[in-house]
């Protein structure tokens, strides 16, 4: 699974949990949106939140099938005798746990090869992975733990290429995430956008964190930003939760229907059709 396909499952489990989260009637307080937008309190990180902590309960998301050649690479990590297998093993976990969408054990790879080999790739991946899986767990007994080691992963980023807009927009989000620096993180996310004004990421941030402030008005410009310049099916969905809570009606509705008809499942259509069905009514 490539990047592109690694974003766009997120997203895609992401908008999946907004949708069962909330009833279909009734509009959503301020400050009481999905998880995508929530902030976990800042804490010290819990010292027994491991790799170990977040494969098991991926395991049983993806399968005993899936899980096997895993559970096979672990095995030869934990008898592994030299530093060069240990890292190839490492390597070989990380793609895998990529291509089975479960960021958090991925995260947790990446971060150990940046810490051995310091590269801007592996701490790219590192903090984007721990940033994701903020965004999808329900458990926030680890997300302190994601939030510290996505923002080491960042600053290391711009320590090694200080220019990076990957890397500001990385550590923005996790400190809007942690809770405990949240403006700090705006301004970072506010400074890409002006040297990149059409930044899908700081944007698409930027909008999510305005529709948990209550500040629907904000979201909506964020997001007619993104489709303005690439239409897709997350920020459609956004702006027509946006559009409903400002009871803008037939905004949302058309905005439901597209995003509808870029994402074709069955379940999520159902589901949007109810939120539709109320809209008109």
């Amino acid at each position: 699974m490539n990047k592109k396909q690694i974003v766009v499952m997120v997203a895609i489990v992401a908008i999946m949990g907004y949708l069962y989260s909330l009833p279909v009637k009734g509009l959503i307080k301020a400050g009481s949106t999905h998880d995508t937008a929530k902030s976990a309190p800042a804490e010290r990180p819990q010292a027994n939140v491991d790799v170990a902590t977040v494969s098991e309960p991926a395991k049983t998301a993806i399968g005993a099938a899936l899980s096997a050649k895993i559970n096979d690479l672990e095995g030869q990590l934990k008898n592994a005798t030299t530093d060069a297998d240990k890292l190839k093993l490492e390597k070989e976990l990380a793609s895998r746990w990529d291509d089975v969408n479960q960021p958090a054990p991925a995260a947790f790879y990446y971060l150990e090869l940046a810490r051995k080999e310091n590269t801007l790739t592996d701490w790219l991946n590192a903090g984007t992975r721990f940033n994701d899986a903020f965004k999808l767990t329900q458990d926030t007994s680890v997300t302190p733990v994601f939030i510290t080691n996505a923002v080491e992963a960042f600053q290391n980023v711009l320590k090694l290429k200080p220019e990076s807009l990957e890397g500001k927009t990385g550590l923005g989000v996790a400190y809007v995430n942690g809770g405990a620096t949240p403006m700090q993180g705006i301004a970072l996310l506010l400074e890409v956008v002006k040297q990149d004004p059409n930044n899908e990421s700081a944007n698409l941030n930027l909008g999510l964190f305005s529709m948990k402030s209550g500040q629907y008005g904000k979201a909506v410009q964020r997001f007619k930003i993104l489709i303005a310049h690439k239409p897709q099916f997350e920020p459609y969905f956004y702006l027509a939760e946006s559009y409903k809570q400002l009871g803008q009606k037939a905004e949302a509705i058309a905005a439901y229907q597209k995003c509808k008809e870029m994402m074709p499942d069955q379940v999520f259509g159902q589901r949007i059709d109810q939120y539709i069905k109320e809209l008109k009514n």
